[in-house]
């Protein structure tokens, strides 16, 4: 971000100091990292300088006066939110947009078009120190898409059915004109969606979804399969993707699409083209006849049905997982167990340290050693590490051609990709 505002001659302050308000801004924009203490917002609240939460300026600056398409859930948000604005975009509506990652096709996390859609990744985290509302809440949403509901967040939820009331709540913001896209294949979404007042559109493998897969295939892109609605077949669809999760991913976005218009040509064109996500099961390289991914995957899930799909798409192939403990949820141990289910589903795993051990609560942190002992009961190889230096020497050491390493992790995992690859071009 900082690069980006730089090379729009925007003038970028690195750390916190009272001295950057010296020109006494008209408005503050504060993001939900900055608390009490912070010496800035300490200068902000003795000075009354007006301030807003990044969900309240979005809303005020951004959503207000175009149609808001946001979507949610645990896991999935930033794929379904690029898909639908790949559409969008080809299909030439110019939409505005903001996703929570990079789609390749764009280059760029959002976009001011002069389209009438605004397409936005919710998420359910707090909007601020000073407001502790889902971020969804603030979007205004006249279509709301929900592809999942589990516990996550455990820093800011303590448990799931406190993150349920979150979702209800943003249900309750769709007026009647508006649309619920929501996903049959769990109970806690088709709960929630109960509750509308406005028309929705379920999607998704079961057998009552109004929108689902039929003959789904592994094809050396990625993913194949049909789009039925209400029970017709609308046509075949291929995208670069991989994962059943993939799949419901996409008939969310067909979904939004098919209502907003867009005729189903269109749409598969644009799956055609769909290029993926930056960190989204991204390949950074192959050396030496092995192959390097990197993911921001960090629940357990995510992690599980990304694995599955890779292991689909690698069929045969040798999967490691890498894995940094980094985020609020993943360094407690809240998902000791499921973390061990997750990654069962690679041949080999190296667990790199808990990022930040004295963030978690006293008795909750996770452990990195009982991950690797649950993985090896599980007839799994599988390694503790106490640096990412000796991850990088243990696979040096370890890998062989037509092995395929992929590495999850919600920050830069100390540079572990490009020294692999450089490490696999010396050996």
């Amino acid at each position: 971000m900082s690069d980006f505002l730089a090379e729009q001659e925007i003038e970028v302050f690195s750390g916190f100091d009272p001295a950057h308000l010296e020109s006494a801004p008209d408005l503050v924009v504060v993001g939900n990292a900055i608390s009490r203490g912070n010496a800035e917002i300490e200068e902000i609240l003795d000075r009354r300088i007006p301030y807003i939460s990044l969900p309240d300026a979005l809303r005020e600056f951004c959503i207000r006066g175009h149609r808001s398409v946001v979507v949610t859930g645990t896991h999935g948000k930033t794929t379904t939110t690029a898909l639908i604005a790949w559409i969008f975009q080809s299909a030439g509506r110019d939409p505005s947009f903001l996703v929570g990652g990079i789609p390749n096709n764009f280059g760029r996390g959002f976009q001011s078009g002069s389209g009438e859609e605004i397409i936005l990744e919710g998420d359910e985290y707090d909007s601020a120190y000073f407001d502790k509302a889902a971020k969804f809440l603030r979007y205004m949403p006249e279509v709301g898409v929900i592809n999942n509901i589990e516990f996550d967040h455990a820093d800011i939820y303590n448990s799931v059915d406190e993150i349920i009331v979150a979702f209800r709540r943003f249900v309750n913001l769709i007026p009647r004109s508006g649309l619920l896209v929501s996903c049959a294949d769990y109970e806690t979404v088709r709960g929630v969606s109960a509750r509308a007042f406005c028309p929705v559109e379920s999607f998704g493998f079961a057998a009552d979804a109004l929108w689902q897969p039929q003959a789904v295939r592994v094809t050396e892109k990625g993913l194949s399969f049909g789009i039925v609605h209400a029970g017709e077949l609308l046509g075949e669809v291929e995208v670069a993707l991989a994962g059943e999760h993939n799949v419901r991913n996409v008939l969310a976005a067909v979904a939004v699409a098919r209502n907003a218009g867009i005729d189903f040509g269109s749409i598969r064109s644009a799956l055609a083209a769909f290029t993926g996500i930056r960190r989204r099961l991204e390949l950074k390289g192959s050396e030496g006849g092995v192959a390097i991914y990197d993911d921001f995957g960090h629940h357990p899930t995510a992690i599980q049905e990304t694995l599955q799909g890779f292991r689909q798409r690698h069929a045969g192939a040798r999967i490691w997982a890498l894995f940094e403990p980094r985020s609020a949820t993943t360094r407690r141990s809240v998902f000791q167990k499921e973390m061990a289910e997750a990654f069962a589903k690679a041949d080999a795993a190296l667990i790199a340290p808990v990022d930040r051990p004295d963030k978690a609560p006293a008795g909750q942190l996770f452990s990195t050693e009982m991950l690797a002992d649950d993985l090896r009961r599980r007839g799994r190889e599988a390694l503790a590490v106490s640096s990412v230096d000796e991850m990088v020497g243990y696979l040096l050491a370890h890998l062989r051609p037509g092995d395929v390493v992929i590495s999850f992790s919600n920050g830069p995992f100390g540079g572990i990709h490009d020294r692999l690859l450089k490490g696999l071009k010396k050996k």
